[in-house]
């Protein structure tokens, strides 16, 4: 008779008749047969694996209330750094960003902001995109400057 045989004609008799009373022979037998060091504390393979959550390097941020994100923004971006690099038009105009020449691409959207003073972008054109920044003149009046981004080169 094979060991594994052996194995569960073991196993077989001692559970049917006294399953608490010889567990520890339970044990001994497998020690025997098997190359296995703790089998009874393997995972059981018919359950799905314990995935573990790994932590991610980038932090999410909320876009609006439920939403997140962990795209890096770029609304404290100094808008002199700012390169437009592509458009697209049509019922939901967006604009591809770059800021200088190397770096992660940032796609922006009209009513975004950008930049330290809030600029609002206004508009996005087959050329650039337009912003709209409010600041308080020397008379303590605020003013609306438009700024026009070409797409670069």
């Amino acid at each position: 008779m094979s060991s594994s045989l052996k194995l569960i004609s073991a196993l077989l008799t001692v559970s049917v008749f006294l399953p608490n009373a010889y567990a520890v022979e339970i044990e001994e037998v497998f020690k025997q047969i098997s190359d296995i060091e703790e089998p009874f504390e393997l995972r059981d393979p018919f359950q799905p694996p314990k995935l573990k959550k790994r932590d991610s390097k980038k932090s999410s941020t909320p876009v609006k209330a439920g939403v997140f994100t962990n795209v890096p923004e770029i609304q404290t971006t100094n808008l002199d750094e700012v390169k437009i690099t592509g458009v697209l038009i049509g019922a939901e105009r967006r604009a591809f960003v770059k800021l200088g020449d190397q770096g992660p691409t940032y796609t922006i959207k009209e009513g975004m902001t950008l930049g330290p003073n809030q600029a609002e972008i206004k508009a996005i054109l087959p050329g650039g995109i337009i912003l709209a920044e409010k600041v308080v003149n020397i008379y303590g009046e605020t003013e609306y400057l438009e700024t026009v981004i070409p797409i670069s080169k």
